[in-house]
């Protein structure tokens, strides 16, 4: 569905970004720059006790010229986590386009007589990872619109749009039922406007006694999961430690543990199993809400050729979509992103043609494709492999397309408060020469941390830089490590 998002001060800051794109700056001298940025790097990365042991590559260019200041494994595949997002945005961007949507159709094989459907309603979903209940909510309304009460047939569900494959191939079991572990489906429900397509929010209250269980509440809600409580409330002064998990293969969602009674509440986004009956619940929901009946059952299947289009739904551009995507490292997003192309371009809705079309484009887009490899859209997986170079390259190529200010304005922003502009880096660099002046993406996954973009130095000179650090014991020392490299650059 087209949702716009609403964003203080976007408009000020996206023209302001695009004056630093465009206005001409002053190059530092490639030798003395490079020089004193390789001192003060190397005496920084040998004296961190957190990197010995770990592998630590580091790209810096001249943005205006694409020479490379300083390389430390820079030629070295590393795991990139969610800084391979920065290849699906720029491949999706140049593949789809940024005014790209999604869509969703609702269709019958049938007629409308006298508020009577005689016949089955299909709904059709083509990937748009944004459909909330409201949606469903308005979809029904249209319907209702139309002058129908009744659906003498059945409600069908048509997902075929991809392929049936719910993940991607490298994904660790112990991830399926959090949020940045969802199933990816081309009919799919979020419950908020952060797209986490194919999970709900789980959210735990006190009970209103000491020894009573909590409060449970999806949201949406939902008959597809079964809620098993076994949490209880205790003291205010009590262990506020809850669990919240779905049992693998089923949707039922296990809530153990202690909530505090003077705790307001405990959310989790869980993940669904299978996401296209899920939806399916939804709309069924609103249906039922408008006071339209179903006589026959809910189903997944196939929409016939000779369907008729009741009414035809649009997501709101790629370019919006990019916010949540890049600034909140949205996995889901970048899945359906790659899977996408792969219908796009291929003609077929899955991750192995997908990735074909992401590995050619990236070839276009200035990137050793021989040197990487590619596993999925999100970086979630342990055997993705990228040199920072090859970040740092592709960042580079990227400043001359037409669509390059849509990709700058996706990335997070040091130290800035508002989460739709600083997103992952919104608690990063504050009261530090670096804060506002590093547009990033972030990267987490167990052992690896990373950080890719943009710094405007204070000489004026804007660098691209990758940092990719693997075997790390503890990431979050390794963001710090990050920030403090990010200080050097910006004090350039």
């Amino acid at each position: 569905m087209r949702k716009m998002l609403i964003l203080s001060i976007s408009t000020l800051f996206i023209l302001a970004i695009c004056s630093l794109i465009h206005s001409k700056r002053p190059h530092v001298q490639a030798t003395r720059e490079g020089i004193g940025l390789e001192q003060q790097l190397n005496k920084l990365i040998d004296s961190e006790s957190d990197l010995k042991g770990a592998l630590s590559g580091i790209s810096i260019r001249n943005a205006a010229t694409g020479e490379i200041l300083y390389s430390r494994m820079g030629d070295t595949r590393l795991k990139p986590a969610s800084n391979l997002k920065l290849f699906t945005a720029a491949a999706a961007l140049s593949v789809l386009g940024a005014d790209y949507t999604f869509s969703t159709e609702v269709l019958t094989d049938g007629e409308v007589k006298k508020k009577l459907l005689d016949g089955n309603l299909y709904v059709k979903g083509k990937g748009d990872p944004t459909l909330l209940k409201a949606d469903f909510d308005q979809m029904a309304m249209d319907l209702k619109t139309l002058g129908i009460n009744r659906i003498k047939g059945n409600l069908i569900g048509d997902d075929t749009w991809y392929d049936d494959i719910r993940h991607s191939r490298d994904m660790n079991w112990s991830d399926e039922t959090y949020y940045y572990g969802a199933q990816i489906s081309a009919l799919t429900a979020s419950p908020d406007e952060d797209y986490d397509a194919g999970t709900m929010i789980v959210e735990v209250k006190p009970g209103a006694n000491i020894g009573k269980k909590p409060s449970i509440v999806l949201h949406p809600r939902t008959k597809y999961v079964e809620i098993n409580n076994q949490a209880s409330t205790v003291e205010e002064d009590g262990e506020n430690k809850i669990t919240i998990k779905r049992v693998h293969g089923k949707n039922t969602i296990i809530v153990e543990g202690t909530i505090p009674k003077n705790v307001k509440s405990k959310k989790e986004w869980v993940a669904v199993w299978e996401p296209t009956p899920y939806a399916l619940d939804l709309f069924k929901q609103s249906l039922e809400e408008c006071g339209i009946h179903i006589e026959g059952s809910v189903k997944i299947a196939s929409t016939p050729m000779n369907a008729q289009v009741l009414k035809k739904y649009q997501s709101q551009p790629l370019s919006e979509l990019l916010l949540p995507f890049m600034k909140l490292s949205n996995n889901t997003i970048g899945e359906i992103l790659v899977k996408e192309m792969g219908k796009v371009v291929k003609g077929e809705g899955s991750w192995d043609k997908g990735l074909e079309v992401l590995t050619s484009e990236l070839t276009k887009l200035g990137v050793n494709t021989d040197t990487i490899e590619l596993r999925d859209g999100s970086g979630i997986s342990h055997i993705n492999l990228v040199p920072p170079n090859e970040i740092t390259s592709l960042l580079f190529s990227v400043q001359k397309e037409a669509w390059f200010d849509h990709f700058l304005y996706s990335l997070p922003v040091s130290g800035s408060p508002e989460r739709m502009i600083g997103g992952t880096l919104r608690n990063r660099m504050l009261n530090s020469p670096a804060q506002w002046q590093v547009r990033a993406k972030t990267g987490t996954i167990a052992s690896v941390s990373s950080l890719s973009g943009f710094v405007e130095t204070m000489s004026g000179e804007r660098l691209i830089f990758s940092i990719i650090l693997n075997n790390l014991m503890n990431d979050a020392k390794g963001k710090m490590i990050e920030d403090k490299i990010a200080v050097i650059f910006a004090e350039q």
